[in-house]
């Protein structure tokens, strides 16, 4: 009945926005011939299930509901759990008299079995178990109201583990936003189609281990439904190009990393070094004078330079792939080898891969450049918001929204970084499913550059060395978590792993 495992990879492919599963179950619903009711009771059966499968030493039970659908699943869960034998309470929030249609059978029913409904207490009693969030499910619109962001901190303030019903109460399940508050759960089981905003953004953060249960119907309703978005998963990596047994260093792409300003020569050693670890064949840098030296000695494998008007023409005339911006920094010097780069590669049709301060120039200067075209801009939060001139927080509001005005005010393939990395290229939408936080400090960035660029460099458009080297990133860095934990991990900790992630025969069974 459950589809469940402790990785969000076990998740299907397809994302779907909320309102598309809340119309669909019920037209799926009708032409199998089975009642709304009965899928409900699958929802709680299958959140009753996973409980018996995770926390076998629970004997004690609190289910927390609400007023609509959500409400009731809680109910299922409930009345299942007291037939078993487990001590069940149940906090009804909002007078239980507005239920209404199945959620309203579902509580006579746990009514029926002999339960008890009670209203919520200041804590959560000490000789609970786990906490079951049955309180606000998908319909939610605006601010979470007081009453129920009060109730919520009280759950979240207790040692419980909590299992939330489809998605964890306050949650915008379209966008990933916290409506003002949300539960914190531990796990979150979601039903017939994965919502697109519990994988990406601050969802990462409350949802826990997803979970997933079709309830015998998803296969018709992705049938039915196009997907909004789509999820990675690690078979992807089966898409990465092989190498031909007659292969030579020429093959495999002749790629140039530009930037490096003065004191900032780790930003380019680290994007040309994962460049040649995720398989470029040739790496050129061009920098700041300054920063040569310490390029060419960190890594002898890649041909460095100063960047002059004539080295930065002929490498751009050499090179398969070019990416810009690197340690770039905001100088006159940055302003005039940015704009040099672009417009020579822009000419020769190079795919370029735009990031850090390259994005910054942009978003100064984009009525002096030329058109963009056949490129790859990869912002965080922060650089986003400076080329759409807006806040942060308007882009974590809605990740996906974003994502299209970016690439409808530049074009090409936007990376948006972040927990749920989201690739997008005016047609199709992806969501990174790997990544964890251990990514957040400096570097990282620089290494998806690099990564991305040695995949255009054998032979991926532009599209698909977004979406493959995104995944060999962040693949590398949950490696890389599972031997030496997230706390601490550095960006240069992940070049070993790009290489075994970029060999990836280990990887595409987990």
């Amino acid at each position: 009945m459950i589809s469940s495992n402790q990785k969000i990879t076990s998740l299907p492919e397809p994302l779907f926005t909320s309102q598309q599963v809340r119309e669909g179950e019920k037209v799926v619903a009708q032409q199998l011939g089975i009642e709304m009711y009965t899928l409900m009771e699958l929802a709680g059966a299958s959140v009753f299930e996973l409980i018996q499968t995770y926390y076998t030493e629970t004997r004690k039970l609190l289910v927390c509901c609400g007023k609509g659908n959500n409400g009731g699943d809680g109910y299922i869960v409930a009345r299942l759990s007291l037939i078993a034998g487990y001590d069940v309470t149940v906090w009804q929030v909002g007078d239980s008299s507005a239920l209404k249609g199945d959620a309203l059978r579902a509580r006579d029913e746990f009514l029926a079995a002999g339960g008890v409904i009670d209203s919520p207490e200041n804590v959560v009693a000490d000789d609970i178990d786990i906490i079951i969030d049955a309180l606000l499910g998908t319909g939610i619109s605006g601010e979470v109201r007081p009453f129920y962001s009060h109730v919520f901190d009280r759950l979240n303030q207790s040692s419980k583990p909590i299992v939330s019903i489809d998605t964890p109460s306050g949650l915008d399940t379209d966008t990933g936003f916290v409506l003002g508050n949300a539960i914190e759960a531990d796990r979150t089981v979601t039903f017939i189609g994965v919502k697109q905003g519990l994988v990406t953004g601050r969802a990462r953060a409350f949802t826990g281990q997803l979970h997933f249960a079709g309830l015998g119907v998803d296969k018709a309703f992705t049938q039915q439904n196009k997907a909004n978005a789509t999820l990675t998963n690690n078979h992807w990596l089966n898409h990465l190009p092989q190498r031909a047994k007659d292969s030579h260093k020429g093959t495999h792409g002749k790629l140039l990393v530009v930037g490096a300003n003065n004191g900032m020569s780790g930003a380019a050693y680290l994007a040309s070094a994962a460049c040649l670890r995720a398989g470029g064949g040739l790496c050129a840098v061009l920098t700041h004078e300054a920063s040569v030296t310490p390029i060419r000695t960190l890594l002898p494998e890649a041909m460095v330079d100063a960047c002059t008007t004539q080295s930065l023409t002929d490498r751009v005339n050499w090179s398969s792939a070019v990416a810009i911006g690197v340690g770039l920094g905001r100088t006159a010097w940055s302003a005039r080898v940015f704009d040099q780069t672009l417009k020579l590669a822009m000419s020769l049709d190079l795919p370029v891969v735009i990031d850090a301060d390259g994005l910054y120039r942009l978003s100064q200067s984009q009525s002096d450049l030329p058109v963009l075209k056949n490129h790859i801009m990869t912002p965080h939060p922060g650089e986003a918001a400076q080329l759409l001139n807006c806040r942060i927080g308007d882009i974590e509001k809605d990740r996906f929204q974003a994502i299209r005005a970016l690439q409808k005010a530049y074009g090409g393939v936007v990376v948006l970084k972040g927990a749920g990395t989201l690739i997008y290229n005016g047609q199709s939408m992806i969501v990174c499913h790997a990544g964890n936080p251990g990514m957040a400090n400096g570097g990282m960035g620089d290494l998806l550059t690099g990564t991305i660029l040695g995949l255009l460099g054998q032979g991926k458009n532009t599209v698909q060395s977004a979406i493959l080297g995104t995944l060999i990133h962040s693949i590398a860095a949950d490696e890389e978590s599972k031997e030496h934990g997230e706390v601490g991990m550095l960006a240069s900790d992940l070049l070993p792993q790009i290489r075994l992630v970029r060999n990836h025969d280990n990887y595409v069974s987990s």
